[in-house]
């Protein structure tokens, strides 16, 4: 992995944990560390990882963006920077590993669209979510892009236009996270969560994700076709017939030599 600034890259085994590592700015989301973290995302992609940890270092999960980078500059370096933003979730979106957020603490702004963005997520009794831009001057219409989608509209909408943050039991029953746990068992309950999801077949894994956030997009009629479409290309595969062979034959499937 490369040398970063503002992002740390570790490897345990099968999984890759990428770190916001700004502490002491509380991991605000300047423009390095959103380039930084999409080319992180990038990297694992293409790695043989089965699975992905977002965290963060520090008191704060992530402060959401730097509003310094966006004082006196022009219209064309904000949009930039939003822009680069975009890129950041639609790179943990494509991604073909499933992504698991463990949040500690504070996620507002940016950092709770960085939540609602990744696949999964674990909290920590005391972690809180926000989209403070209602309360303020700057509406988080982006953030909501990805928070919309998982909670729904009128709770998004309560979250956008109060800017009130939610604690994390708040966020569990709106389906912003999947798990909450007290501090000291959140890295048992992510590393749980991550190895029951990236059990079974890599590459059946890989296209079922896609395939996913690609019919959630979709009217019922068009995204039943593209999961029909999917689903049976997807059952000729060497993962899918290793795994019906195993079922039927009551024995535990064999992924490697089905990956060869």
């Amino acid at each position: 992995m490369s040398d970063y600034r503002t992002v740390l890259v570790e490897r345990e085994g099968p999984t890759t944990t990428i770190w916001l590592n700004l502490p002491e700015r509380l991991n605000v989301l300047t423009r390095e560390m959103i380039d930084e973290l999409t080319d992180a995302f990038g990297a694992v992609a293409a790695s043989d990882a089965t699975g992905v940890v977002l965290a963060a270092k520090g008191r704060l999960f992530c402060a959401g963006h730097d509003f310094g980078e966006m004082v006196g500059r022009d219209a064309a370096d904000v949009r930039g920077l939003f822009e680069a933003c975009e890129r950041l979730m639609r790179s943990i979106r494509a991604t073909p590993q499933p992504v698991v957020a463990r949040v500690h603490a504070l996620a507002t702004g940016a950092g709770c669209q960085l939540v609602a963005t990744a696949d999964l997520a674990v909290a920590s009794e005391g972690a809180t979510f926000a989209t403070p831009g209602g309360h303020g001057g700057l509406f988080c219409t982006t953030p909501l892009v990805a928070v919309g989608r998982v909670v729904g509209r009128r709770r998004a909408l309560e979250m956008g236009m109060s800017g009130d943050p939610i604690d994390a039991a708040t966020a569990l029953a709106w389906g912003l996270v999947n798990r909450v746990v007290p501090a000291d068992e959140l890295d048992e309950a992510t590393a749980a969560l991550v190895a029951r999801v990236t059990r079974g077949g890599v590459e059946s894994k890989a296209i079922g994700k896609r395939a996913f956030y690609e019919q959630m997009d979709l009217g019922v009629e068009d995204a039943y076709r593209l999961a029909t479409a999917v689903m049976a290309e997807a059952a000729l595969g060497a993962e899918a017939q290793e795994g019906i062979a195993a079922f039927l034959e009551k024995r535990s499937p064999n992924w490697s030599a089905a990956r060869r």
